[in-house]
Order: structure tokens, then sequence, then C-alpha cells
């Protein structure tokens, strides 16, 4: 079902009983007893400034000409800038588009900007994942991240074809064109069918505006991304070419991943909400179908949280996206401890692998059903 219009959903007012006020009273408290700020510290500034070296710095030794060295080499930085772009986008500017860096929303707003100068547009991406798949996680026809048109099923709520059988197998070629769409066609997309809905006045712009300021973000960052390296790099253009898909190829891949393997799993219960429409409302609470929705990963995988800005903790970044990622390892133990304490599953997966394998299940199981 299409979205009417943003609250066509309402949640319970209480699921079971003081679970969110009470984990949220724990939270408060572990940064007051301790006297920390819920915002970035030394670490998050630090971790972006690798991000932005890991990204930028291959790109000055490709336009430099200093990668022309050898097609070795010169392949190299385009892939470590495939890392830096994913590493910018999980890292950094995810955190600015929730407001996380600094309780001055200016600092925010400057740090958001980066997803354009890596060729998105924070407006679209604000509504797709701050309004939509954070309000409705995991319901089909409101949740965008598990809207694929057709080609790939994410829900048992959505209609399922012949060739999803096989979507286990061929969704991971996909994955890697992700970002690639993304920084061509997909905000274009996006921003024609928010119009209708209504979302951009929430984002306080127009519709003409939107689209002026797409088509700018996208000429300069294809200027700097393909025309740039084309003119000085000292490689052919095909080389360049080929370097570009392969750093969207190497990020698209790794960021969808990390995004799907928290929702898209066996454990989720895609809840879908009663009643007609205009007056459809869920049976659980906004937090309870959030914790029901989602999976942890890897915990005990410090570098790999630590790249992909906390998001191997999702649990804990769904109920407290307005708190800075960095601080989520040490909110995980008290979030466990709460929803156990209420007869709710925590459900974690113990490492990347396995949460990648209980992923590919649940397409099978998607691609069956």
């Amino acid at each position: 079902m299409k979205i009417k219009k943003l609250d066509i959903v309402r949640f319970a007012p209480k699921g079971v009983a003081g679970f969110y006020d009470t984990v949220i009273e724990k939270v408060n408290a572990y940064f007051n007893d301790n006297k920390i700020s819920p915002y970035a510290n030394r670490e998050m500034w630090l971790k972006t400034f690798t991000m932005l070296c890991l990204y930028f710095g291959p790109y000055i030794l490709i336009v430099s000409g200093i990668g022309a060295v050898s097609p070795w080499l010169f392949f190299g930085l385009w892939f470590t800038m495939g890392w830096g772009m994913s590493g910018i986008g999980m890292a950094i500017m995810h955190d600015a588009n929730h407001g996380t860096y600094s309780a001055n929303k200016r600092i925010n707003g400057f740090l958001s900007h980066i997803l354009e100068i890596i060729g998105g547009y924070k407006v679209t991406w604000r509504i797709q994942h701050n309004i939509l798949h954070h309000t409705y996680t995991n319901v089909s026809g409101l949740d965008e991240d598990i809207d694929s048109k057709m080609i790939l099923r994410f829900s048992p709520r959505q209609p399922i074809y012949w060739y999803h059988r096989y979507q286990y197998i061929y969704a991971w070629l996909f994955y890697m064109m992700t970002s690639l769409f993304w920084m061509t066609a997909k905000d274009y997309i996006q921003v024609i069918r928010y119009k209708r809905l209504g979302l951009l006045v929430k984002q306080k712009t127009s519709f003409g505006k939107a689209i002026f300021n797409i088509t700018f973000y996208k000429l300069l960052y294809y200027t700097n991304i393909l025309l740039l390296p084309i003119l000085f790099s000292g490689m052919p253009w095909y080389f360049v070419l080929m370097g570009f898909l392969l750093m969207h190829f190497t990020g698209g891949f790794f960021l969808t991943c990390i995004f799907q393997l928290a929702h898209v799993m066996e454990t989720s219960t895609y809840s879908l909400p009663m009643g007609n429409v205009g007056e459809r409302r869920m049976k659980d609470s906004w937090a309870i179908h959030e914790v029901v929705n989602t999976t942890d990963f890897a915990p005990k995988n410090r570098f790999l949280s630590w790249f992909v800005g906390g998001l191997n903790y999702q649990i804990e970044h769904h109920l407290f996206s307005g708190i800075c990622h960095v601080h989520y390892r040490k909110l995980a133990p008290i979030v466990r401890s709460t929803m156990e304490s209420f007869g709710l599953v925590y459900q974690v997966q113990p490492s990347f692998l396995s949460a990648m394998w209980g992923h590919a299940k649940m397409l099978k199981k998607l691609g069956k059903e």
C-alpha cells in the first residue's frame, strides 16, 4: 500500500508496561552518573578525520597523477575510496543527519553536507531514513528501506514473483549497485514522490529548490569524481570509469549489507497495522515495534563497530537515535538487561558472518513463501 500521508499509521500508546520509560531513565542515569555528554567526543572527531582521509587521501593521489604509477596502485586507490565512502556514510553523515554531533544544530547541519560531497542529498536521506525508516521500521509500504520495487522481496507482506526464489543468490549483485543508483537517479525519484506526499514541506524546502540542489550537487560530484581524474590522473578514461565503478561496488555492497542485516532477518515480526485507511493503528507501541524488528550483530568486534558507526548496535540506535553512536557499546548492556526484565527478546548475532548467513537464509525464505 502506498503512503497517502505521513501519519497514516498510529502506534499504540503503551507496549509492555513501562519498558520505554524505564530504559530511557536508565540511559539518562548512565550519562548523568558518569558526567558525560550524549553527543560526540574525541573518539568521534578522530574517527571523522580518519574517514575523511580514507576517502580524500586516495582521491588526491589519483587526481595529482601519483596514482598512475601502476594500474594496481590506481585501482587500489579507488578500492580504498570505496571503503572511505562507506565509512563517511556510516560514521559521519549518519550521525550528523540525526543531529548527534553537537547540541548546536549549525554544527550538525554543516557536517551533514558531507553527504552531498559524496553524491547524495541530505533532504531525501532525512525523509527516507529519519522519518520513514525510523518511524515505520519493516512496515511494508511505509519503510522505504525494504522497498526494492519488485526486484527483491524484503518482507513477507510484499508480492512474490517466481524469480524471488533465486534472490538469495542475485541479491548481492544488486547490493553492489545501490550507491551507484543512489548517486545518479534515486534522489530525483524520491523528491518527486516526497512532493506528492507533502513531505518536502516538513524539511522546509520546495520542489523547485530540491531539484535545483540535487542537480547542482550531482554536477559538482561527477565533475570531481570523474572529470578531474580523467583530465589529470594520467590514466585512460576507461580506467577512471572502471575505478569509479569499483569504488561504488565496494562501498555500496558493504553499506547495504550493514543496513539489511539489522532488519531483514528471520526474527523480525514485520507487523502490519490494523483498521481502515486513515485510521490504521499498530498493535504495539513504537518502542516495542522497533525492538522486535531489529537485530544487533558482532557486539564484540570493536573494529567493525568503530568502522560502521556503531550500526551493529541497531537496537540501541533505533531506541536512541538522538545519541551519538560512540556511546552505543556502553548502552547495549543497559538496553539488553532492561528488555530481558520486561520479557522482551534481545536479538543479537554473535558475528558479522553469522548475521550475513542469517540474512541470506531470510532472503531464501522470503523467496519461497
